[in-house]
């Protein structure tokens, strides 16, 4: 059966270069046999890998090093092969490459086994340009080692504070940055969805830390300000307790011209400027039943409610102005429109 291969940071001689020559040229080419001689730390061989009737159909520079390339191949195994493809040792410097009579063909630093039915990556690599590592990190690089583990990205403001979590996966590839000596561009495979364009203006908002001034959001499209709630919610403290039950909150309705407005404009006046208290009718349910800083029975003065009451979508668009007071009086909030 023929699979797919990649041979990972390669430096192609003989008929394999020339062979992807013609690959550009054609789409593909036929190279023959092939076999993957794995080396030790030292550079020894210490096994053999064959594979039969190669054709090459592709390639592209290596992420690890823009020097090499990533080659990949269609092929089938050798009767004699081990059942699973060779797993290159640790400190090795991978394969040595020899052809149909020996012939040398190049070296590859791994071999990758391109399953057929793999499911798709959710997102593309995320590129982390002129990075300082530090730590384990640093360590790994130092030591030249494969696995560079899995990593958390946070965005910080001016003075380094954790703002929100921008990414988090599995770093795969590095290469010197020419962003600066010592620097290096890493490639990240992320395990989690990448931040929304949104992101980058609600964060160069909270560039100077948690903003000290109301609507600061007000400027912001819908996207952005749900965004914003989702940072509001990170930056959001339990640490003070929910003021006695009675309480009056001001709610300043002059910027809600969208349920993600309304939602950014209540999280103020109730925990202050950035502040959180819901981000949809479920989120706002749960923050009303107490520990996010207001607890019912309490009454909200809306200012300006014509603005929400001309502004918030109808059917099936929820929440709608009466959708928001009803929940509201639901959970035994009074309020006020002025």
């Amino acid at each position: 059966m023929r699979e797919t291969y990649e041979l990972l940071g390669c430096t192609p001689e003989g008929a394999l270069r020339a062979a992807l020559a013609r690959a550009r040229a054609d789409g593909s080419a036929p190279l023959g046999p092939l076999t993957l001689e794995t080396l030790d730390k030292s550079g020894g061989g210490v096994g053999e890998w064959r594979l039969e009737d190669v054709r090459v159909v592709g390639e592209r520079p290596c992420a690890r090093d823009l020097s090499l390339r990533d080659v990949t191949v269609e092929a089938s195994q050798s009767g004699g092969n081990p059942r699973d493809h060779p797993q290159r040792p640790h400190l090795s410097p991978g394969y040595r490459l020899r052809g149909a009579n020996g012939e040398p063909l190049g070296r590859c630093r791994d071999l990758a086994h391109i399953q057929e039915d793999r499911p798709e990556q959710l997102e593309p690599p995320l590129h982390l340009l002129g990075c300082s590592p530090r730590g384990a990190l640093r360590a790994a690089l130092d030591g030249g080692e494969e696995d560079l583990g899995h990593v958390k990205v946070v965005r910080v403001d001016s003075s380094g504070r954790p703002v929100q979590a921008a990414a988090e996966g599995e770093l795969r590839a590095w290469i010197p940055s020419a962003r600066g000596p010592g620097l290096v561009d890493l490639t990240l495979d992320p395990w989690s969805e990448r931040p929304p364009l949104a992101a980058r203006e609600v964060w160069d908002l909270w560039g100077e830390g948690r903003p000290s001034e109301p609507n600061r959001w007000a400027g912001c499209d819908a996207t952005a300000r749900r965004f914003w709630l989702g940072t509001a919610l990170a930056n959001h403290s339990h640490a003070s307790p929910d003021r006695p039950p009675g309480t009056t909150y001001h709610l300043d309705g002059s910027h809600i011209t969208d349920p993600p407005g309304f939602f950014c404009a209540l999280g103020e006046a109730v925990n202050g400027p950035a502040g959180y208290f819901g981000r949809d009718p479920d989120t706002l349910d749960d923050c009303l039943r107490g520990t996010w800083g207001a607890a019912p029975p309490l009454t909200l003065v809306w200012h300006d409610a014509a603005v929400a009451r001309a502004s918030l979508g109808a059917p099936p668009h929820p929440p709608t102005f009466d959708d928001i007071l009803t929940l509201l009086a639901d959970r035994h909030v009074d309020v006020r429109l002025t």
